[in-house]
């Protein structure tokens, strides 16, 4: 059963009275004010807050004071925060569309993953939506067509079934990965230590737990494991959750 388009609204359109969510939903006419406004100027806007402060720290006050006009105004644009938060997504998703779509859709994926990626660490706050709720921007559901397209094509993947399970695997590897890393960026920010210090400080402690012999494969993964970087440990999980999905 599909889904119903959530955060839809009754308007008067020309066209008689219709649910329409906020992408298809006209802009206001201009107005002979000292400031213009645009869905795309706010989203921008609240995406310059969010990247500073963080979802939390987002209002439509805060927003208002950021384009110079009174909080109001925008309400003739966005209904609440759930529609803003809509917008300020689907921008983002527009840059992930941007990737260049590859003939072998292996290479396809890639490209998309790792531009979800790079988006999600230079707006870290949109890591804390992927995967709230359905994103169903225009852009959003650009990126979800070529991602489903280029997952169709896998020679495992021979019905719609298939096509399901491989979405589903790749989707919850990338949120997985993608959360847990700006996570670890976060708290790194936020307790004032870098990695080094942070094993420095429980190394004593895990020495002597380790010391017990109650947790051999843990010691084996601590003493004799190479450290990787993130986007190589990202990279090569990529790579064998598409291995996965083709068999291979």
């Amino acid at each position: 059963m599909p889904t119903p388009l959530p955060y839809t609204v009754l308007v008067d359109t020309a066209y008689g009275s219709e649910a329409l969510p906020v992408w298809e939903r006209p802009e206001p006419q201009p107005r002979a004010v000292p400031v213009p406004l645009s869905r795309e100027k706010i989203a921008a806007a609240a995406i310059r807050l969010a990247d500073a402060d963080g979802l939390d720290g987002l209002s439509i006050r805060k927003i208002a004071k950021e384009l110079g006009v009174g909080p109001m105004r925008l309400y003739d644009y966005v209904l609440n925060k759930a529609e803003l938060l809509d917008l300020m997504v689907d921008a983002v998703y527009a840059r992930i569309a941007e990737v260049d779509k590859q003939p072998e859709w292996r290479a396809t994926v890639l490209a998309i993953a790792h531009a979800t990626r790079r988006a999600a660490l230079d707006h870290e706050w949109f890591s804390d939506l992927l995967g709230a709720r359905p994103h169903l921007g225009p852009h959003a559901l650009a990126v979800g067509e070529a991602t489903a397209a280029a997952l169709s094509r896998s020679p495992a993947v021979r019905g719609i079934d298939d096509l399901q399970r491989a979405l589903g695997a790749l989707n919850g590897f990338l949120i997985g990965a993608v959360r847990r890393e700006v996570t670890e960026r976060r708290t790194a920010r936020s307790t004032g230590t870098d990695e080094a210090a942070w094993q420095a400080s429980l190394g004593p402690y895990l020495t002597r737990m380790l010391n017990t012999g109650r947790y051999p494969t843990i010691a084996r993964l601590v003493i004799d494991g190479a450290h990787l970087d993130a986007e190589e440990t990202f990279s090569h999980n990529l790579t064998t959750v598409l291995d996965g999905i083709t068999g291979a």
